[in-house]
């Protein structure tokens, strides 16, 4: 299945939105209608839901994936990718899943196939990985992040069974028969689900944002650098 992208206002802007297509040419929704296998669709990581190894509920939003891998991507690219393990962050006391992938187009994708590949072809990468993750808000005034297993990844196996998990929640999600609160099921394609659109709903959502235009100016806070002093 092929996808393209289509761009509304301008760029560097808060009004910027992407909107995807299918190989047709209509518009669906990425969380809901593009598959997670070739006969299936999408994952969620459901707050109500007291994760057995986290102890926290999920952080409701789709599962996030991090491709460790050289192949930049495009902005809305849709990739196939192999699954190699995965980190369980503790974000403001909510599971946040993390699965580790590499992009089957990726030049070194051949040798990656758990993720003690990425240790032995990495070094220090999945610890810059920890750091990362457990930093990053923190110039926000947020404290630290913390983690599941003391930090530890968990292999390609473990991986793939959170996937089936949160999975099964999304099933759950999109046919009602769990409470997405907020969470916007609106889909094209999801059979058994109530909230499946028509196609002029859906161009109506589209038309709601402002024509593609020039892309703004960056804004100069961008490249503001923070540097973290471990006490």
């Amino acid at each position: 299945m092929a996808y393209s992208i289509e761009q509304r206002a301008n760029a560097n802007s808060l009004e910027y939105r992407l909107f995807f297509k299918d190989c047709k040419g209509k518009y669906i929704s990425p969380f809901h209608d593009i598959p997670l296998y070739a006969d299936e669709a999408k994952t969620w990581e459901n707050p109500s839901h007291i994760d057995e190894n986290t102890g926290f509920g999920g952080d409701n939003d789709p599962i996030d994936v991090c491709d460790i891998g050289s192949k930049v991507c495009e902005r809305g690219e849709v990739i196939r990718v192999k699954v190699l393990g995965t980190l369980a962050l503790i974000d403001e006391g909510e599971t946040d899943w993390k699965i580790i992938v590499i992009n089957v187009e990726d030049p070194d994708a051949a040798h990656f196939n758990d993720i003690e590949d990425v240790r032995r072809l990495k070094p220090n990468y999945l610890e810059s990985t920890v750091d990362w993750f457990r930093t990053y808000k923190v110039p926000d005034g947020k404290p630290e992040n913390q983690f599941a297993f003391d930090g530890e990844f968990k292999n390609k196996d473990f991986a793939i069974d959170v996937i089936k998990c949160t999975h099964a929640h999304w099933k759950a999600l999109v046919t009602k028969n769990s409470n997405g609160g907020e969470i916007n099921c609106k889909n094209t394609t999801v059979q058994d689900s109530p909230f499946v659109c028509k196609q002029e709903e859906a161009e109506t959502i589209v038309n709601t944002a402002p024509p593609r235009g020039p892309a703004s100016p960056i804004p100069a806070d961008v490249d503001k650098w923070y540097y973290y002093q471990k006490n």
